[in-house]
């Protein structure tokens, strides 16, 4: 098994092509759409760029993963779908979400919580086979109550879990956000898996030392997290968490992202005139 990175550096954001390069079975995971929220435009770099990817390896792709619906970028997961023939799939507690942000968002009457709109809802433990893959899913709330690791004997993708270990850990700030949350999904689930396990994070944005980095294992995770190193307690990690998360800004695509994804990558119905619109609720953080 393969793991291909692909760097958004205008998110931070990392998506993911693993595959078998004998069977040519793969997967892609958190794929970017490029959005511009001055001129309300949206271009497909990144897509093409998995894309021709896809196409230069001869590839299969079964599945486009969301690890959860992401609140800084938009997903190109229906693009990719219409190129690709591939499911979209996402963790179950997405209806969660999806409740939320309908009220949140005074989204239309008939948008749908029950999470629909994806082709296929993963739950705790289950595994998701593509071909000659197979991967487990592990329920890592806390950033989001949907959020989902991917497993496979030597690697685990971790989307906004786990970060670099000089980064840390995702905020919990967002609705249904959770900082006790996201300490036992990462305690009890993450760094249960072996040491040597490769951990592939989804975001990243560079330091003062580095460029933006997207690999380390969990044995460094353990010993060098920033934010929660193994030992670390649970009232310490939650208040120092909170803490964080109070001061942050939120991020740059937040209404565009949410509206979107939690439609698996599609934009709101067309209004009369043919146009879609993203709303902006506001002083949500008055």
């Amino acid at each position: 098994m393969q793991t291909e990175a692909f760097y958004d550096k205008a998110t931070g954001t990392i998506s993911y092509v693993v595959f078998d390069d004998e069977s040519k079975d793969a997967i892609i995971i958190d794929p970017v759409l490029d959005f511009d929220p001055i001129a309300v435009r949206v271009t497909h770099t990144s897509a093409q760029r998995l894309l021709s990817f896809v196409s230069d390896h001869e590839l299969k792709v079964h599945y486009i993963v969301e690890t959860h619906a992401h609140a800084d970028h938009l997903s190109s997961s229906q693009l990719l779908k219409a190129e690709l023939g591939a499911k979209i799939a996402i963790g179950e507690h997405i209806q969660t979400t999806q409740a939320t942000f309908k009220a949140v968002f005074q989204l239309e009457d008939d948008f749908k919580t029950d999470g629909s709109q994806f082709d296929r809802l993963l739950g705790d433990g289950e595994t998701l086979e593509a071909g000659s893959l197979s991967f487990q899913v592990l329920h890592t709330p806390g950033h989001t109550p949907a959020d989902i690791s991917l497993y496979t004997e030597g690697a685990v993708y971790t989307g906004d879990a786990l970060f670099m270990p000089d980064f840390g850990t995702g905020r919990c700030d967002f609705p249904d956000g959770s900082a006790e949350n996201l300490y036992t999904s990462i305690t009890e689930k993450l760094y249960t898996l072996p040491e040597d396990t490769t951990v592939y994070v989804g975001h990243d944005y560079g330091t003062a030392d580095r460029g933006p980095a997207w690999v380390t294992t969990i044995a460094a995770c353990r010993a060098e997290n920033k934010q929660l190193r193994a030992g670390v307690d649970r009232e310490t990690f939650v208040d120092w968490r909170k803490a964080r998360d109070a001061v942050l800004k939120p991020p740059r695509l937040l209404f565009q992202s949410v509206q979107v994804n939690v439609r698996a990558g599609q934009m709101p119905p067309a209004e009369e005139n043919g146009r879609s619109y993203l709303k902006i609720p506001v002083g949500l953080f008055d």
